[in-house]
């Protein structure tokens, strides 16, 4: 894929996109600081890190439940309705988390249960708008911009990753919990705005006679597994991120082996981000090409597992916040290949489905990887879960090299060629 110089910015152009763009940045900027918030207080509650595995289990769980219904509804319902009404539920938990804060004694017996409870409804909203937002996606865009909005797209999602965590940090050790959730319900309620002007667009034809909802989740998945190049896209992050990440232990890093605080912890939950932000700019850059797309995202997953155990050794704060920034600059080309794959094969009438199936396999890796990792850390101890996360990213990178021979051959360009033939 290449990025010709008068094309570089040709879909932020579009204002129907910016406007996508900025509720996407708002609302991944809100998540995000309550994600540091929200595991920061329920460290000093518990001080125990399979406490926050079970924090990315309560997202994870009803996120995984929901999805494949959540694409369905958004293959069948108008898709900006659906993210406005999901956007409304995230914002009414971030009162309800404001509202435990604020009223329930933190010497509460097991108040952290109450934390769980609420992220587990926001688990909900996540199963049904993922797979709306990707769809809406490629009606914001005609065809010929997907590769180019993918990249700005997640920049635009890594910049909010980069703020959200750093500005938690900074409201909750500069001002107090009790503002840094005030801040992230403004900042969501700025999200609704944003979608609330974007403009209904009439969802594609659907092939075929109508389908119960059970035969049309079916036909979502088939067509995933159906396919060795998106099969092997997905399984190689899937597996990188659930057993590679150490995201969740962050809090234990930063307060027992970093030894810093929250304003600390947030920088280190951003450094990825700002890792991910800049490779993002160099990929959108004039003249860049993802020929080789299938190589890069192999050498990057492995790249990806090495920083992991570097920095899983590491008791240096600066050589771990470099670690962790070259985990998201090489993160950054699995996340672009794979979702430009995603765009240029789903067909237009299943993208809410297939979307649904990419975001199970991506949308909750994170979450169930903080499970894992919790877990791992209970069992091995907190440096050898790492290490062992990043070897198990460089092993299956191996593995899927020659496993997979289309994905390592995988040129997008020619993707584009051939699809382009398809549609004409």
């Amino acid at each position: 894929m290449s990025a010709p110089s008068d094309e570089v910015r040709s879909s932020i152009r579009l204002r129907e996109f910016q406007r996508f763009l900025g509720f996407r940045f708002l609302l991944t900027f809100s998540m995000q600081m309550q994600a540091i918030v929200v595991a920061w207080q329920v460290y000093q509650f518990t001080k125990d890190p399979l406490s926050l595995g079970l924090l990315g289990l309560a997202e994870a769980v009803p996120y995984i439940c929901t999805a494949l219904f959540g694409g369905h509804t958004a293959d069948r319902i108008d898709r900006r309705r659906i993210t406005l009404v999901c956007t409304l539920v995230y914002i009414a938990c971030s009162f309800a988390l404001l509202g435990i804060t604020q009223y329930v004694p933190s010497t509460t017996p097991s108040i952290e249960w109450l934390f769980y409870g609420v992220i587990f409804i926001t688990g909900i909203a996540r199963g049904f708008i993922a797979p709306a937002i990707s769809a809406l996606f490629a009606q914001v865009l005609p065809r010929r911009l997907y590769p180019n909005g993918a990249v700005w797209s997640t920049n635009v999602w890594h910049t909010a990753a980069v703020a959200g965590p750093a500005a938690g940090g900074l409201v909750l050790g500069h001002l107090g919990i009790i503002e840094a959730y005030a801040v992230m319900i403004v900042i969501g309620i700025g999200a609704f705005a944003a979608i609330y002007v974007l403009p209904s667009y009439p969802l594609p034809p659907r092939t075929g006679q109508d389908e119960s909802i059970f035969v049309s989740i079916s036909q979502g998945l088939r067509f995933v597994f159906s396919n060795q190049v998106i099969v092997g896209a997905l399984g190689l992050d899937l597996i990188a991120v659930l057993f590679g990440g150490a995201v969740a232990m962050l809090p234990i890093f930063a307060s027992e082996i970093l030894h810093t605080g929250p304003v600390g912890l947030g920088y280190l939950r951003a450094a990825p981000f700002v890792g991910s932000i800049i490779m993002g700019l160099w990929l959108a850059r004039p003249g860049v090409s993802l020929e080789n797309a299938g190589r890069d995202m192999l050498l990057s997953v492995a790249g990806f597992g090495g920083c992991m155990v570097v920095f899983a050794v590491s008791t240096n704060y600066l050589l771990s916040f470099s670690m962790l920034f070259l985990s998201g600059a090489f993160d950054t080309v699995s996340v672009i290949v794979r979702s430009t794959i995603l765009q240029l094969m789903m067909p237009d009438d299943m993208r809410g489905r297939v979307s649904a199936v990419n975001s199970i396999f991506i949308g909750t890796s994170n979450e169930i990887g903080a499970f894992e990792s919790g877990v791992a850390a209970r069992l091995m101890g907190l440096v050898p879960s790492v290490v062992f996360g990043g070897a198990v990213s460089i092993l299956v990178t191996i593995a899927a090299t020659f496993a997979v021979p289309q994905l390592r051959r995988l040129n997008i360009r020619d993707l584009m060629h051939a699809k382009n033939e398809t549609a004409s």
